[in-house]
């Protein structure tokens, strides 16, 4: 079960912050302006790296005086070598990925640890709107349209425990939420989870390594 978050910092980079043991060393993929590896940086005095795509989000974090790279997250991880970090975090960002088998097994490489969070598909609102409207749904948490959305796949809780299972990943702790894309409130769900949450938080680790 995760701690309840810092309300300084989005909810459910709250929860991802309270895992992390300070002095660790963190490379944050997809990681915007920062917000994560800053509060990182000032409260648990790790050492922060990260890889944003975004070239403005990237200079935004530079300016920040954070250790950015801008470039493609698939591309950048190949350079680090095995064990290069404690823990690697892909925040709400699995969904976009082609291949994410694949880049998991990457991050496991480069990384003791991997956070991953992704919207749950599962949740009871989207659930309800396929059923009545028979329509690709949205939400404030996926609030694309068909054909012009960036997640080119679905990703339910269930899902992601049952791929974890299959590959190999041991799963050491798991969190799902009820919050929103950008927002700093938010509560933890803990009953009929796959149902309830529309965020799902997960820390793996791959012992077949």
């Amino acid at each position: 079960m995760a701690s309840r978050p810092s309300n300084q910092i989005r909810f459910d980079l709250g929860i991802i912050a309270s895992w992390i043991k300070p002095g660790a060393r963190v490379l944050d993929l997809g990681c915007g302006h920062g917000d994560l590896l800053a509060y990182l940086k000032e409260h648990k005095q790790t050492q922060g790296t990260g890889i944003e795509q975004d070239k403005k989000k990237a200079a935004s974090c530079i300016e920040r005086g954070l250790s950015v790279l801008q470039g493609d997250i698939k591309e950048e991880v190949a350079d680090y070598p095995d064990d290069a970090f404690d823990v690697v975090i892909l925040s709400q960002t699995l969904q976009q990925v082609y291949q994410p088998d694949v880049l998991l097994k990457s991050l496991s490489r480069i990384g003791k640890q991997v956070i991953v969070s992704f919207p749950n598909f599962s949740h009871y609102r989207i659930r309800f709107q396929l059923f009545f409207y028979g329509q690709a749904p949205k939400s404030r948490q996926l609030p694309f349209s068909w054909y012009d959305t960036p997640n080119i796949r679905v990703i339910t809780l269930a899902d992601f425990r049952k791929f974890a299972k299959e590959v190999g990943y041991t799963i050491v702790k798991e969190c799902a939420i009820n919050t929103h894309d950008q927002e700093k409130s938010g509560n933890i769900v803990s009953l009929f989870s796959n149902l309830r949450a529309t965020y799902g938080i997960f820390l793996i680790e791959n012992k077949k390594r």
